[in-house]
């Protein structure tokens, strides 16, 4: 049974989760509604590991190629793909019914769509493109929007905001996860930015898009969602994520330089996260 765990990558859904929660509170408006976010987070889980299960069927034949999914119970033969399929149709089915009877039927399209994306463009055309990225970027920043309308039924300005920010965050966050993984990404022949156009160019695409990402964290604050902690605190760790960035510009090791920028990538959406439910409007 554990390996039945490990397809569903249990790490994947607990950092969307997260996400989950962060949209879910935003919404709530301080009127919290435990019966409606727990069916939601166990709905979305649900349907994260359908998608996460197809996605490590689809990746098979590159996983067999890179140092760190080599061992997966998929490329070993632990699990059986005409089981892994049987899994990921079960595990879908059941998240789908759970949002259906207990949210809206807007949020079961927009996970739906978050599923689409995420199997069916990014997980099959990933290693033909080299948008693969920001195709992803868009599966991954659903759950947050999940949570929002499973609240308010609406997809209104804030559930904009929240889907910009979260794309805005993920394309440095995954380059940064492509340069610490050059050589695996390499082995495998998969298009990522560092891969293809080389550093420098990678390098200057994640300011860019931090930038952007700092200015996006505004926007919650602007229009009323979230008050002035929120935005001193995320501009604080922006502006060092930021600091971080630029000095990958002296860097003579950009892979140990990626594995830093990853995590502090994470602190970042951590301490977003964190705060939207203490400083929601």
């Amino acid at each position: 049974m554990i390996n039945y765990y490990l397809i569903t990558k249990p790490g994947i859904i607990l950092g969307n989760l997260v996400t989950v929660a962060a949209g879910f509170l935003l919404a709530s408006k301080g009127e919290f509604h435990f019966w409606l976010f727990f069916a939601t987070l166990i709905g979305l889980a649900f349907i994260i590991a359908s998608a996460c299960v197809f996605n490590n069927f689809i990746d098979r034949p590159i996983d067999k190629k890179m140092e760190r999914t080599k061992n997966r119970p998929l490329v070993t033969g632990l699990i059986s793909g005409q089981n892994a399929i049987i899994f990921a149709i079960f595990l879908g089915i059941i998240g789908n019914l759970v949002l259906f009877f207990f949210t809206n039927l807007l949020t079961v399209t927009v996970a739906s769509i978050g599923f689409f994306v995420y199997v069916f463009c990014y997980s099959l055309w990933k290693c033909r493109t080299i948008y693969g990225t920001a195709i992803g970027s868009i599966a991954g920043a659903v759950p947050p929007v999940v949570g929002y309308c499973a609240v308010s039924n609406h997809f209104d300005l804030g559930a904009v905001i929240l889907f910009t920010i979260m794309i805005l965050w993920q394309m440095p966050h995954f380059f940064s996860i492509a340069m610490w993984h050059f050589d695996d990404y390499a082995a495998a022949d998969i298009p990522v930015l560092p891969v293809k156009k080389g550093m420098l160019r990678t390098k200057i695409h994640m300011v860019l898009y931090i930038v952007g990402f700092i200015l996006a964290t505004t926007l919650l604050t602007l229009f009323d969602y979230t008050g002035n902690l929120y935005l001193i605190a995320t501009m604080a760790v922006g502006l060092a994520w930021l600091g971080l960035c630029l000095k990958g510009f002296k860097s003579d090791n950009d892979q140990l330089w990626g594995r830093h920028m990853f995590r502090l990538s994470l602190l970042m959406i951590a301490t977003l996260c964190f705060l939207i439910p203490f400083d929601s409007l």
